[in-house]
Protein backbone atom coordinates (compact mmCIF):
# COMPACT_ATOMS: atom_id res chain seq x y z
CA UNK A 1 0.00 0.00 0.00
CA UNK A 2 1.25 3.71 -0.73
CA UNK A 3 2.25 6.05 2.40
CA UNK A 4 0.24 9.39 2.62
CA UNK A 5 3.68 11.27 2.30
CA UNK A 6 2.91 10.90 -1.57
CA UNK A 7 -0.24 12.16 -1.75
CA UNK A 8 0.05 14.57 -4.33
CA UNK A 9 1.25 11.32 -6.60
CA UNK A 10 -1.18 9.11 -4.89
CA UNK A 11 -4.29 11.28 -5.20
CA UNK A 12 -3.91 11.37 -8.75
CA UNK A 13 -3.49 8.13 -8.95
CA UNK A 14 -6.74 7.02 -7.04
CA UNK A 15 -8.64 10.22 -9.27
CA UNK A 16 -7.36 8.42 -12.78
CA UNK A 17 -8.30 4.96 -11.40
CA UNK A 18 -11.55 6.14 -10.64
CA UNK A 19 -12.15 7.74 -13.48
CA UNK A 20 -11.66 4.60 -15.69
CA UNK A 21 -13.79 2.60 -13.28
CA UNK A 22 -16.53 5.37 -13.24
CA UNK A 23 -16.38 5.39 -17.09
CA UNK A 24 -16.41 1.96 -17.64
CA UNK A 25 -19.60 0.34 -14.67
CA UNK A 26 -21.02 3.93 -13.64
CA UNK A 27 -20.04 5.50 -10.68
CA UNK A 28 -23.36 4.32 -8.41
CA UNK A 29 -21.42 0.64 -9.40
CA UNK A 30 -18.28 1.29 -7.47
CA UNK A 31 -16.80 1.13 -4.45
CA UNK A 32 -14.56 3.36 -2.67
CA UNK A 33 -13.09 -0.61 -1.96
CA UNK A 34 -12.79 -1.15 -5.57
CA UNK A 35 -11.36 1.93 -6.43
CA UNK A 36 -8.95 1.88 -3.51
CA UNK A 37 -7.88 -1.88 -5.05
CA UNK A 38 -7.47 -0.51 -8.20
CA UNK A 39 -4.95 2.16 -6.95
CA UNK A 40 -3.27 -0.01 -4.80
CA UNK A 41 -4.09 1.93 -2.06
CA UNK A 42 -6.54 1.28 1.24
CA UNK A 43 -9.91 2.49 1.33
CA UNK A 44 -9.04 4.54 4.14
CA UNK A 45 -6.78 6.40 2.30
CA UNK A 46 -9.02 7.27 -0.12
CA UNK A 47 -11.17 8.73 2.38
CA UNK A 48 -8.55 10.67 3.52
CA UNK A 49 -7.84 11.76 0.15
CA UNK A 50 -11.44 12.77 -0.97
CA UNK A 51 -13.41 12.28 2.26
CA UNK A 52 -15.86 10.41 0.77
CA UNK A 53 -16.94 8.85 -2.93
CA UNK A 54 -18.75 11.84 -3.78
CA UNK A 55 -16.04 13.85 -2.67
CA UNK A 56 -13.77 11.98 -5.11
CA UNK A 57 -16.87 12.07 -8.18
CA UNK A 58 -16.75 15.80 -7.72
CA UNK A 59 -13.12 15.66 -8.46
CA UNK A 60 -13.11 13.18 -11.59
CA UNK A 61 -16.02 15.57 -12.78
CA UNK A 62 -13.72 18.41 -12.49
CA UNK A 63 -10.38 17.00 -13.72
CA UNK A 64 -12.83 15.59 -16.53
CA UNK A 65 -14.34 18.92 -17.51
CA UNK A 66 -10.82 20.69 -17.01
CA UNK A 67 -9.21 18.15 -19.43
CA UNK A 68 -12.20 19.18 -22.33
CA UNK A 69 -11.51 22.96 -21.59
CA UNK A 70 -8.43 22.58 -22.50
CA UNK A 71 -8.90 21.01 -25.53
CA UNK A 72 -11.77 23.63 -26.39
CA UNK A 73 -9.75 26.24 -25.95
CA UNK A 74 -7.30 24.76 -28.22
CA UNK A 75 -9.86 24.06 -30.91
CA UNK A 76 -11.48 27.84 -30.72
CA UNK A 77 -7.98 29.54 -30.63
CA UNK A 78 -7.12 29.52 -34.07
CA UNK A 79 -9.70 31.57 -36.43
CA UNK A 80 -11.14 30.67 -39.28
CA UNK A 81 -7.81 28.72 -40.19
CA UNK A 82 -8.37 26.60 -37.67
CA UNK A 83 -12.07 25.81 -38.17
CA UNK A 84 -11.56 25.50 -42.02
CA UNK A 85 -8.89 22.78 -41.18
CA UNK A 86 -10.72 19.95 -41.61
CA UNK A 87 -12.48 19.84 -38.27
CA UNK A 88 -14.61 23.15 -37.47
CA UNK A 89 -18.05 22.46 -36.52
CA UNK A 90 -18.70 19.01 -38.39
CA UNK A 91 -15.92 17.43 -36.49
CA UNK A 92 -15.76 17.87 -32.70
CA UNK A 93 -15.47 14.16 -32.59
CA UNK A 94 -13.02 13.95 -35.12
CA UNK A 95 -10.86 16.33 -32.76
CA UNK A 96 -11.54 13.91 -29.86
CA UNK A 97 -10.60 11.28 -31.19
CA UNK A 98 -7.21 12.78 -32.14
CA UNK A 99 -6.50 14.25 -28.27
CA UNK A 100 -7.48 11.16 -27.10
CA UNK A 101 -6.25 7.80 -27.46
CA UNK A 102 -7.63 4.73 -27.98
CA UNK A 103 -8.63 2.91 -24.83
CA UNK A 104 -8.99 6.53 -23.20
CA UNK A 105 -12.07 6.52 -20.56
CA UNK A 106 -12.72 10.12 -21.01
CA UNK A 107 -15.09 9.81 -24.18
CA UNK A 108 -16.83 7.05 -22.03
CA UNK A 109 -17.02 9.39 -19.02
CA UNK A 110 -17.94 12.34 -21.25
CA UNK A 111 -21.28 10.24 -21.99
CA UNK A 112 -21.75 9.36 -18.46
CA UNK A 113 -21.26 13.09 -17.58
CA UNK A 114 -23.89 14.41 -20.45
CA UNK A 115 -26.22 12.19 -19.84
CA UNK A 116 -26.22 13.05 -15.90
CA UNK A 117 -28.34 15.47 -13.60
CA UNK A 118 -25.12 17.44 -12.55
CA UNK A 119 -23.64 20.74 -12.43
CA UNK A 120 -20.34 19.64 -14.01
CA UNK A 121 -22.94 17.82 -17.02
CA UNK A 122 -24.49 21.27 -17.68
CA UNK A 123 -21.41 23.03 -17.87
CA UNK A 124 -19.35 20.85 -20.05
CA UNK A 125 -22.93 20.88 -22.70
CA UNK A 126 -23.29 24.64 -22.05
CA UNK A 127 -19.12 25.20 -22.92
CA UNK A 128 -19.16 22.35 -26.20
CA UNK A 129 -22.23 24.66 -27.08
CA UNK A 130 -20.09 27.76 -26.94
CA UNK A 131 -18.00 25.85 -29.10
CA UNK A 132 -19.73 24.84 -31.74
CA UNK A 133 -21.59 28.75 -31.92
CA UNK A 134 -18.41 30.39 -32.40
CA UNK A 135 -17.15 27.60 -35.05
CA UNK A 136 -20.68 28.37 -36.79
CA UNK A 137 -20.13 31.76 -36.61
CA UNK A 138 -16.60 31.56 -37.76
CA UNK A 139 -17.48 29.90 -41.01
CA UNK A 140 -20.15 32.00 -41.33
CA UNK A 141 -17.16 35.26 -41.51
CA UNK A 142 -15.21 32.54 -43.26
CA UNK A 143 -17.94 32.24 -46.16
CA UNK A 144 -18.02 28.57 -45.52
CA UNK A 145 -21.30 28.48 -44.08
CA UNK A 146 -24.50 30.37 -43.65
CA UNK A 147 -25.70 30.72 -40.24
CA UNK A 148 -29.56 30.01 -41.35
CA UNK A 149 -32.57 31.61 -39.83
CA UNK A 150 -32.41 30.82 -36.61
CA UNK A 151 -28.24 30.26 -35.71
CA UNK A 152 -29.00 29.20 -32.40
CA UNK A 153 -30.68 26.20 -33.34
CA UNK A 154 -28.00 25.66 -36.13
CA UNK A 155 -25.45 25.42 -33.72
CA UNK A 156 -27.11 23.15 -31.27
CA UNK A 157 -28.33 20.89 -34.29
CA UNK A 158 -24.47 20.62 -35.29
CA UNK A 159 -23.46 19.91 -31.83
CA UNK A 160 -26.39 17.38 -30.85
CA UNK A 161 -25.13 15.56 -34.42
CA UNK A 162 -21.64 15.43 -33.03
CA UNK A 163 -21.95 14.53 -29.60
CA UNK A 164 -24.68 11.25 -30.82
CA UNK A 165 -21.45 9.84 -31.98
CA UNK A 166 -20.52 9.62 -28.01
CA UNK A 167 -24.03 8.78 -26.76
CA UNK A 168 -24.56 5.88 -29.38
CA UNK A 169 -21.21 4.69 -30.14
CA UNK A 170 -21.42 1.12 -29.30
CA UNK A 171 -24.48 0.32 -31.32
CA UNK A 172 -22.96 2.70 -34.21
CA UNK A 173 -19.98 0.35 -33.46
CA UNK A 174 -22.16 -2.73 -34.02
CA UNK A 175 -23.92 -1.37 -36.63
CA UNK A 176 -20.74 -0.18 -39.03
CA UNK A 177 -18.34 -3.21 -37.50
CA UNK A 178 -16.01 -0.33 -36.59
CA UNK A 179 -15.48 1.69 -33.57
CA UNK A 180 -16.61 5.51 -34.78
CA UNK A 181 -14.27 6.78 -32.57
CA UNK A 182 -11.31 4.70 -33.87
CA UNK A 183 -8.91 5.74 -36.05
CA UNK A 184 -10.30 3.63 -38.85
CA UNK A 185 -14.00 4.35 -37.85
CA UNK A 186 -13.51 8.28 -38.06
CA UNK A 187 -11.31 8.27 -41.40
CA UNK A 188 -14.77 6.39 -42.79
CA UNK A 189 -16.99 9.00 -40.09
CA UNK A 190 -15.71 12.43 -40.77
CA UNK A 191 -15.83 12.40 -44.93
CA UNK A 192 -19.55 11.58 -44.63
CA UNK A 193 -20.64 14.18 -42.27
CA UNK A 194 -18.41 17.01 -44.00
CA UNK A 195 -19.84 16.10 -47.13
CA UNK A 196 -23.55 16.11 -45.80
CA UNK A 197 -22.61 19.57 -44.08
CA UNK A 198 -21.52 20.84 -47.03
CA UNK A 199 -23.57 19.60 -49.98
CA UNK A 200 -26.59 18.01 -48.30
CA UNK A 201 -27.91 14.43 -49.10
CA UNK A 202 -28.41 14.98 -52.55
CA UNK A 203 -24.97 16.34 -53.13
CA UNK A 204 -22.52 13.94 -55.05
CA UNK A 205 -19.58 12.50 -53.50
CA UNK A 206 -16.33 13.74 -54.67
CA UNK A 207 -14.49 11.54 -56.82
CA UNK A 208 -11.68 9.83 -55.17
CA UNK A 209 -8.13 10.84 -56.16
CA UNK A 210 -5.82 8.33 -58.12
CA UNK A 211 -3.25 6.53 -55.65
CA UNK A 212 -0.54 9.06 -57.75
CA UNK A 213 -2.74 11.66 -56.45
CA UNK A 214 -4.68 12.50 -59.84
Amino acid sequence: MRSIPEDRTTRALIRDEALALFAAHGPDSVTVRRIATAAGVSPGLVVHHFGSKDGLRQEVDQYVVAVFEAMLGELTGGGAEALDSGAGAASLSAAFTRHFPDGSPLPGYLRRLLLSDSDAGRLLFGRLYEVSRAALDGLAAAGLAVPGRDPAVRAALLLANDLAVFLLRDRIGEALGTDPLSADGMARWAPEVLDIYAGGLNASPPPESSPDGT
